[in-house]
């Protein structure tokens, strides 16, 4: 027994003698890594320092900005509605450009003429037996002008001229004539209810319509896109701002376990696990402030003029919060309102509107071509009389008398010497294929554009009603989230007070500590989703505007368009 004894003694010896080695070398590796830890963290604090550029960002003039001062920015000064704003005004340049058809038009011809007959005839032969010359000289003026109705068009002129002759034959010289004509065209069956300028001006208008609903569209998603992002800049900031706790949190656990382990109630190696959990905390910061910095520009691309702009250069502080008041949807009624208002659609409609007067248009082609004529030309002649024997080819000259131009305008007044037409001209082409054609394509096309409607009305009903559910569903997702970021901050205050009293570990603080900054997050992400799910609801019923207190002014005729907001009124 005494062998066996003294075995088991030089045993227990021989193993504390180890043990005793083990802790000596362990106590000098735990303060080499606490040294090298400390090392690390310092760099990694060195490297999630903001750039100068973000030292120089926080030197920046600061901007408070509202949700609604965002919207009025966004009214007033971004770039794509004051772009989309000019397309009515281009359309009533169009309209105005195919009206012109309709404006009068002057018509003048002044200038001298000189003519020398061929002596083909006694007729023709001057004084002396030598060719005849005539001088003209020409005073017409007259006005022409289409109608907007029936397709016709009209002429008024005035026609004077005074003529010397050499002729041994002529009544006056010099001889003054004067004539009224006045003619108008009829289109009875082709061109009478529609022809290609009324086609063009009234699709022009209904271009200018459209103009009016793509800026409504403009205004309403430009609206809806500058609400999201301010929310994501929200978001983002809300972000810095649990980063920032959560930093705050890890340093105090730093100290607090530095505290114990001089004291000796700690181990050195769970100072390394909080200072590895500070570093984290400090990138998870880094992220969080580049996030923020994007989410700023966000806001202020849609908020500014141009880089000259003032808001471009300062730095924008978001007063709004997004706070969570569970709504209930009434999807039928969305989608009524959604099917009255929607841009798209009352789009899609104008173009079949447009479609049909093309149609109706190409269909008249198809008619045969009569058009009625009318014309009425009353004249006068006046000048010094030539009286001669008749009944003799060139004879002399007996006596004269001057009448002058007024006996032309006399003789004219008194409708001395009319002359009249009235005419049908009618014509058909054998052969139509060409514009049964394009009667039949158009009549394709209408009826592509008709299904459109109600391809788009079916995807409109989806769209808001889906939204619809995702509006409820992100409500109960905020819910949940509330519930378990409260859950989250008990848990770190009971892992707190057990670890005080030694009843729970460095590790479970520390993932407690992460737990409630993502239970954090997700709360701010689930608000922040339920805002965007309202602000796209209202997107897709097209009720932005009318929510936000925004008019859309129009006026037609080159009024241009205006946006106004009574917000606030």
């Amino acid at each position: 027994m005494a062998p066996n004894r003294m075995i088991w003694i030089l045993t227990g010896v021989f193993a504390l003698a180890c043990t005793a080695v083990r802790a000596q070398v362990s106590d000098a590796r735990i303060h080499e890594l606490i040294r090298q830890a400390a090392e690390k963290v310092s760099q990694t604090d060195a490297s999630v320092q903001p750039p100068v550029a973000g030292a120089a960002a926080q030197a920046r003039p600061v901007v408070r900005l509202t949700l609604d001062e965002a919207v009025k920015l966004t009214l007033d000064r971004n770039l794509d509605i004051a772009v989309q704003r000019l397309n009515p005004e281009i359309n009533d340049i169009a309209i105005a450009s195919v009206r012109s058809v309709y404006s009068p038009t002057l018509t003048s011809t002044i200038g001298p003429q000189s003519v020398t007959q061929l002596p083909t005839s006694a007729l023709q032969l001057g004084n002396n037996g030598t060719a005849t010359i005539n001088d003209t000289m020409t005073f017409n003026g007259g006005i022409a002008q289409s109608v907007p109705w029936g397709g016709g068009s009209f002429s008024l002129a005035l026609n004077n001229f005074k003529r010397t002759t050499t002729s041994n034959n002529a009544l006056f010289n010099p001889q003054f004539n004067s004539s009224l004509s006045f003619a108008y065209t009829q289109p009875l069956l082709r061109n009478f209810r529609i022809d290609s300028t009324r086609q063009q001006l009234q699709v022009t208008k209904i271009n200018r319509d459209i103009s009016d609903v793509q800026l409504r569209a403009t205004v309403t998603n430009t609206l809806s896109n500058v609400r999201n992002a301010y929310w994501d800049y929200v978001f983002a900031v809300q972000s810095v701002e649990v980063a920032q706790k959560s930093v705050a949190l890890a340093e105090q656990l730093v100290k607090d376990n530095q505290t114990r382990v001089e004291v000796g109630t700690m181990a050195p190696i769970d100072v390394v696990q909080a200072q590895s959990q500070a570093a984290t905390a400090r990138q998870n910061l880094a992220v969080a402030q580049q996030a923020m910095r994007t989410g700023e520009l966000a806001v202020k691309r849609l908020i500014v003029s141009g880089t000259e702009d003032p808001n471009w250069s300062v730095q924008i502080d978001p007063v709004d919060r997004p706070d969570f008041v569970a709504q209930s949807i009434d999807v039928e009624a969305a989608v009524r309102r959604a099917l009255n208002e929607r841009t798209d659609l009352d789009i899609a409609k104008k173009n079949v509107t447009s479609n049909d007067v093309t149609l109706k248009f190409l269909s008249d082609q198809l008619k045969p071509q009569a058009d009625f004529n009318v014309s009425y030309i009353p004249q006068g002649v006046g000048g010094t009389e030539l009286f001669r024997d008749t009944s003799i080819l060139g004879s002399p000259i007996s006596r004269t008398e001057n009448l002058g131009i007024s006996n032309a305008f006399s003789t004219l007044l008194h409708n001395q010497y009319p002359q009249w037409t009235a005419q049908v001209n009618f014509s058909y082409p054998l052969g139509t294929s060409v514009q049964e054609a394009n009667v039949a394509r158009a009549r394709v096309q209408l009826t592509q554009v008709q299904a459109q409607v109600k391809q788009i009305e079916l995807q409109v009903a989806t769209d808001v009603t889906n939204a619809a559910v995702t509006v409820e569903s992100n409500g109960e997702r905020v819910q949940a989230a509330q519930a378990a970021r409260e859950l989250a901050e008990k848990q770190l205050e009971a892992e707190q007070s057990k670890f005080e009293v030694g009843m729970s570990t460095n590790y479970n603080v520390i993932q407690s500590q992460r737990d409630l900054a993502t239970a954090q997050n997700n709360e701010l992400q689930a608000i922040l989703n339920y805002r965007k799910s309202l602000v796209e609801l209202e997107r897709l019923q097209q009720t932005t505007l009318q929510n936000l207190n925004i008019t859309v002014l129009t006026a037609g005729g080159g009024g241009g368009t205006a946006v106004r907001t009574t917000a606030g009124q």
